[in-house]
């Protein structure tokens, strides 16, 4: 997945999110803040989940940042975007619908394909597993 911060105030920032690769204690941090599993948060990353964005733009700025509080880490909605590429769609959508999952969920993924950007490398399923 690609996540793009554009603060008004600012530089751009791109960052390449990977749940599979999250430390332990940013997947903790990430489940305390939501109040959710890591499975259900990501799945809220996806469903387009305030908080759960929120929280996950926090972990990827404190890695930069260590220091940035989450109570200061306010944005405009449109400021986030939160994007699948090509083949992330393809894995999830044939894993929700080989595990009888949510198929509103990948029609609403598959609406996106044609504008979601190209895979750099092995393309991986956009939640973990």
């Amino acid at each position: 997945m690609r996540v793009t911060y554009r603060p008004e105030e600012g530089d751009e920032q791109v960052f390449d999110y990977n749940p599979n690769k999250l430390l332990s204690a940013e997947r903790e941090a990430l489940e305390k803040r939501t109040g959710r599993s890591f499975n259900e948060f990501a799945m809220g990353v996806l469903k387009g989940n305030a908080l759960c964005r929120r929280a996950l733009l926090h972990v990827l700025l404190k890695r930069q940042h260590p220091t940035i509080a989450f109570d200061d880490l306010d944005f405009c909605w449109d400021e986030l975007t939160v994007e699948m590429t090509k083949g992330e769609i393809t894995l999830a959508v044939a894993r929700l619908r080989e595990k009888k999952g949510d198929e509103d969920m990948a029609e609403a993924m598959l609406k996106g394909y044609d504008e979601a950007p190209d895979d750099e490398g092995k393309a991986r399923l956009p939640f973990a597993v």
